[in-house]
């Protein structure tokens, strides 16, 4: 008898306290309306300062498809996703949000699209009404501008909702970024893709952890982490000032000679040292972005550490209670 694929789950959790229930019978339903497959669900705590991890170790005692991997501190979204995709066996897997805002449902849909050849089942939002206007608009703009900028396209709307095969689990997996732009790995990878649509839901629990400011900093992440054109901009702007400074100071030559010694102006000199330092500090700014980048990277720091991971079947290795990240 064949033995039944196995679809892994990858949820970060980040005091996602009273969310956790809600979020199993969701899960458990629908695997429940896929028996042909077996199911793990890899439940990522990451440093929750809440009822989070109680909660998923009480669901790990009672259904142990439920894995908990417990991370020595709060590591960030991109991190934890990591581990869990690090821990995850499946032929296929999902990473999902605890808020249900991605919703199930459509899990059986892109295990369909998986059957029929495909490496990587991208799931896309058409209706994000629940969502305030201000972060439609900014997650459109950060879109088009990422995209402008790259020459590697992340689809617009889609988010780390999706299904991958293991040959895409695997090569993700290679890669040893520390600081780490998920959807920007996610397409860089590339494979044969597909895409489904659907309307996203309001979370069902809490609030979402992403400020303006987290969300801003996020999008330098992504715009850095696969683009050098600010750095090319940047020079552009330089070689333009330097001629155009040149011909003024012709200008001002010429204009010297032939009618004499003017009046200094007081009001265009300020302006144009003014000018001219912004431009230096935004330079100086775009640079140490990569510099920085460069800094983190030369460390070689784990990306995440595990302090404990709560497994059924656990190997020697994953009963361990502190762990380094595979890329370490």
């Amino acid at each position: 008898m064949t033995r039944p694929k196995t679809i892994s789950l990858v949820v970060p959790f980040y005091n996602e306290g009273g969310g956790v229930d809600g979020f199993a019978r969701s899960i458990s339903a629908i695997a429940a309306g896929l028996p042909a497959y077996r199911f793990e669900i890899i439940c990522i705590d990451d440093g929750s300062r809440d009822s989070t991890l109680r909660e998923l170790l009480a669901l790990h005692q009672r259904d142990p498809r439920f894995t908990v991997i417990e991370l020595s501190r709060n590591f960030g979204k991109e991190a934890a996703m990591t581990a869990g995709i690090d821990a995850a066996r499946g032929e296929a897997v999902i990473p999902i949000d605890a808020d249900l805002q991605d919703p199930p449902e459509l899990i059986g849909q892109m295990i369909a699209q998986w059957e029929q050849g495909a490496e990587v089942v991208l799931a896309k939002r058409t209706d994000r009404s629940s969502d305030s206007y201000l972060k439609r608009q900014s997650a459109s703009l950060f879109y088009r501008f990422h995209n402008a900028l790259s020459g590697l396209k992340i689809p617009e709307n889609v988010g780390d909702f999706r299904l991958m095969d293991r040959v895409v689990v695997d090569a993700l997996r290679q890669l040893p970024e520390r600081q780490r732009f998920m959807k920007g790995l996610f397409a860089w990878v590339g494979f044969k893709t597909v895409t489904l649509e659907y309307s996203r839901q309001a979370r069902e629990v809490g609030m979402t952890k992403f400020s303006g400011w987290k969300l801003w900093n996020f999008a330098l992440e992504g715009i850095t982490s696969f683009s050098t054109v600010p750095l090319r901009i940047m020079t552009y702007l330089g070689i333009t000032g330097t001629l155009v400074t040149s011909l003024y100071a012709l200008y001002i030559v010429i204009r010297t000679l032939l009618h004499g010694v003017d009046v200094p102006g007081y009001a265009s000199l300020l302006v144009a040292i003014l000018f001219t330092g912004s431009l230096q500090l935004v330079g100086m700014g775009i640079l140490g972005e990569y510099v920085g980048r460069i800094y983190m990277e030369s460390k070689q720091r784990p990306i995440y550490v595990i302090r404990h991971c709560h497994r059924a079947l656990a190997s020697a290795t994953d009963s361990d209670t502190t762990q380094a990240s595979t890329h370490g």
